[in-house]
Parts: C-alpha cells; sequence; structure tokens
C-alpha cells in the first residue's frame, strides 16, 4: 500500500528550479560568448552571464546554510551499498521491467547512483565552475580608474577549465531529464519536484533506509 508523503520542501523545490533556471542561462550565454551561436547578442550576453553568475553564487550560498541547518547534506554522502545494483538497473534491468533495487524515502530520497553523482556535481564541477568563472571574470577587469588584472601568464588554463566544467555540466543535464522519467510513471518524478509530494510504500521504514545513507 502506498502513502502520499512530503519528499521536497519548499526551498528544496525553489533551490531546484531557480538553480535549473540559472545553469540554462549560464550555458546558453556562456556559449554564445564562445561563438557557438549568437541570439542575445556578445555585449548582452556578457552582461546576463555575470549577472546570473552572482545570482548562482548567491544561491548556492543560502543552500549550503540550508542544508547545514536542517542535515539534508547526509543525502549526499556516497555509499557502496547497492551501487552496482543501481547500475545494473540503469543500464539492463530498466528495459525489463525489474524491480528498483532501492528505495526513496523522506530520509533517503537519493539512490547510491544519484548520491556519487550530485557528490562529484558539488564537491568537484560546481567549485571548479565558480572559481574558473571568477578568475576569468577578473582576469582582465575594467575599474573606474584604469584596468585591474591579476597577476596570471595566461587565461588559457582557466578557460580550459571553464569550458570543460561548462561540458561535463551539460552532460550532467542531459542524463538528468532522461532520468527524471524513470520514475514509478513517466512524470512522477517531475510532479514530485513541482509539488513536494510522492507516493512511496507504506511499509518502507525510514529508519531502515537510514543504514543505506550512512553506508
Amino acid at each position: 500500500m502506498k502513502q502520499k508523503v512530503t519528499i521536497y520542501r519548499a526551498f528544496e523545490r525553489f533551490w531546484h528550479w531557480t538553480q535549473a533556471v540559472l545553469i540554462f542561462l549560464l550555458a546558453a550565454t556562456g556559449f554564445e560568448i564562445h561563438g557557438s551561436f549568437e541570439f542575445f547578442g556578445y555585449r548582452n550576453a556578457v552582461t546576463y552571464h555575470n549577472a546570473a553568475a552572482y545570482a548562482f553564487m548567491v544561491l548556492i550560498i543560502f543552500a549550503i546554510f540550508w542544508h547545514l541547518t536542517t542535515g539534508e547534506w547526509k543525502q549526499y554522502l556516497p555509499t557502496a551499498k547497492h551501487l552496482r545494483a543501481q547500475a545494473d538497473y540503469y543500464l539492463f534491468g530498466i528495459f525489463k521491467n525489474a524491480p528498483h533495487p532501492t528505495r526513496k524515502t523522506v530520509l533517503s530520497k537519493l539512490n547510491p547512483l544519484q548520491r556519487l553523482t550530485y557528490f562529484g556535481l558539488k564537491i568537484i564541477i560546481i567549485p571548479v565552475m565558480v572559481f574558473s568563472g571568477l578568475l576569468y571574470m577578473f582576469y582582465r577587469y575594467p575599474q573606474a580608474g584604469g584596468v585591474v588584472g591579476l597577476r596570471l601568464e595566461s587565461i588559457r588554463l582557466i578557460a580550459v577549465l571553464h569550458t570543460a566544467g561548462a561540458y561535463l555540466l551539460m552532460a550532467f543535464i542531459i542524463i538528468h531529464l532522461y532520468l527524471i522519467t524513470t520514475g514509478a510513471t513517466l512524470t512522477s518524478n517531475l510532479k514530485a519536484m513541482i509539488t513536494g509530494y510522492e507516493e512511496i510504500e507504506e511499509s518502507q521504514s525510514d529508519t531502515a533506509e537510514s543504514e543505506v545513507q550512512n553506508g
């Protein structure tokens, strides 16, 4: 028997959708700055990219505070338990209508593969994008009294890191969009992130699942 429970809180949903909008705006303006296409115009693209970058950093600060004060940071701790089974499910089992190897609860919203992916995203990719972006922005930054620049021999390495991070982030988004469709129904995961509610098995125990969370 299933019961309807709150899986995603209000701030969590706000953070998720605001982050999604900002990432898409950063990607669109960033690739236009690199000359991949033209839509906003180069000058506007730079302005929008910088504004979205600052907004993204403010959102990160609020998100870090929320995760630390609520204990939700524990959701992203990697675990090897059921990791192989989860990978096999995505590669093979999902196409055979096999049962999901892990179950979602309030205390354990992410499966082992998601934990590993999000952990890498938050600990490696996002920080690389933020710091390389800041270095990129202030390498030669115009001020009222002239041009103030960081003492760097070349911006090439920074540009490569920032662009590589952007491609990894785009790859994550593509995979993420696909995995949204792998819930109980085609749209159940999407609806849960909009409403906050999801139907889970009544017999599921959050205490038992917390063991998976702590690995």
